[in-house]
């Protein structure tokens, strides 16, 4: 069989004489060259590089860098970034503070005078007032007042623990707030009109049980000007004035301090607060002594009033005044209100209890809310709501005055009742134990109890022979 491959021309030789030269001869085949001598391996062809943080090297990675064929190793944990729990973190109020343009009271906090007069920006005393932060931090003058209330009712429960052998009075009269005999509140200088001026209905003449009288009927007696203390009246008509502030310190038993302290720690404690205890003390004060001053002219003639709850009334009006001034700064001022509503109606209910008088509270709420007006430090974010704010601090501070001015007047010179008769029933419950609202009953006098007295004026008694038990 032919071997086909016998077939194919040597090309070669048939051309050698043509001057044809084949495509490839092995002959001049040059030697491939060394991987050095190769341009596809020079710097400027190497592959383009990104590294770890996305920075693109077009001709690769530097000698100085890491191996791309170096083995794998997982970073360390402080290689990564420390991860930040939540209660790690800080507080971060959510209102910002905006800069102001010409303020320089923002690198520093400001004083009680700055905060008073409101000489520090805008937004940082809406800020204060939405907070609750006032002008001081600490109610000085309520600790102090407080304190000092305890200790005269100390001093009153060891004066009728003396008088009657037991702190609280059970006879002839109790008092159902666990506290001395009213004889004994008139003596330590409760508001009691016959003290203070000739009053028709109580003259100087009628006989009163003494400090340390038990029996019903009395057999110890004494007369109004033993009774009132204080030096007496050296023959001439009562005029023991100082029994319009007295009255303040003093409480009718345990449950009434309890009662008037709470209010007096916290809510005129908050009070102080905001607008500091040289503007509380006035307002304290006002109100305290025109709540007196009303109850003298309208309230019961033969019941004694004591208690600080005219002032307290007057602390919280004025937050009557900060509810309404600044409403829409406040946490749900609807809310607030309706409470501040009822603590007012719970407030009144009280005022109809013995030794407690609803005109001492109306009368401490009326001057509290002038006083407020004039004094509590109130944002005006507007010129028209600054003038308002103007307009009502000027108008408050005469009304108050021209108030005291007649009321004084009036409870000297007038008869209250002749002026308006029902009044007396905005703090009592007409019943035959208070006479029909005049504040005491007339019981006649035993013979030994007519004696004694007798004894004690030394023969010039000549009185009815009628004693008064004070309601």
């Amino acid at each position: 069989m032919p071997n086909p491959y016998d077939r194919i021309p040597d090309l070669g030789h048939e051309h050698s004489g043509s001057g044809y030269n084949p495509l490839l001869d092995h002959s001049e085949v040059r030697a491939e060259p060394s991987d050095a001598e190769n341009p596809v391996y020079e710097p400027e062809y190497r592959f383009s590089y990104t590294d770890e943080h996305f920075n693109y090297y077009p001709s690769g990675p530097s000698q100085s860098q890491t191996k791309l064929d170096d083995p794998f190793t997982a970073p360390k944990a402080e290689d990564y970034p420390q991860q930040t729990r939540y209660e790690h973190l800080d507080y971060a109020e959510p209102f910002a503070m905006p800069p102001a343009k010409s303020s320089p009271f923002l690198t520093k906090t400001p004083n009680v005078f700055q905060r008073y007069f409101g000489m520090y920006p805008l937004a940082q005393r809406i800020e204060d007032k939405k907070r609750g932060i006032g002008v001081q931090t600490y109610p000085i003058a309520c600790w102090a007042l407080s304190l000092a209330m305890l200790g005269v009712l100390i001093f009153e429960l060891v004066t009728n623990s003396k008088a009657q052998g037991s702190p609280f009075s059970f006879k002839p009269v109790v008092n159902p707030m666990l506290g001395p005999s009213s004889s004994a509140l008139i003596h330590l200088g409760a508001r009691f009109p016959p003290c203070m001026k000739n009053v028709t209905d109580f003259p100087i003449t009628t006989p009163i049980p003494c400090l340390n009288d038990t029996a019903n009927p009395a057999t110890l007696l004494c007369s109004l000007e033993d009774i009132c203390g204080f030096g007496g009246f050296h023959g001439e008509t009562p005029n023991q004035w100082f029994r319009f502030i007295t009255p303040i310190f003093l409480h009718a038993g345990l449950i009434h301090f309890l009662l008037n302290m709470s209010a007096q720690l916290t809510a005129s404690a908050q009070v102080e607060r905001e607008m500091g205890t040289i503007s509380f003390l006035i307002l304290y004060a006002a109100a305290g002594i025109f709540g007196n001053v009303l109850g003298g002219n309208f309230s019961l003639v033969g019941s004694p009033s004591v208690g600080a709850s005219g002032a307290i009334f007057g602390t919280i009006a004025v937050a009557w005044v900060d509810l309404f001034a600044h409403w829409r700064y406040q946490y749900r001022p609807g809310r607030k209100l309706a409470f501040m509503v009822v603590e007012l109606i719970i407030g009144i209910a009280i005022g109809f209890i013995p030794y407690v008088d609803n005109f001492a509270h109306l009368g401490g709420l009326a001057m509290g809310l002038l006083v407020g007006m004039a004094l509590y430090p109130i944002i005006s974010p507007s010129k028209r709501h600054r003038m308002i704010v103007i307009t009502l601090r000027v108008l408050a501070v005469p009304l108050a005055v021209v108030m005291f001015v007649v009321l004084i007047r009036n409870f000297y010179r007038a008869d209250p009742y002749a002026a308006c008769s029902w009044c007396r029933y905005l703090s009592c419950i007409p019943s035959n134990a208070n006479n029909h609202c005049k504040g005491y009953v007339l019981v006649p006098i035993s013979r030994a109890g007519l004696s004694s007295l007798r004894r004690s004026r030394r023969g010039r008694f000549s009185g009815p022979v009628c004693i008064v038990y004070l309601i």
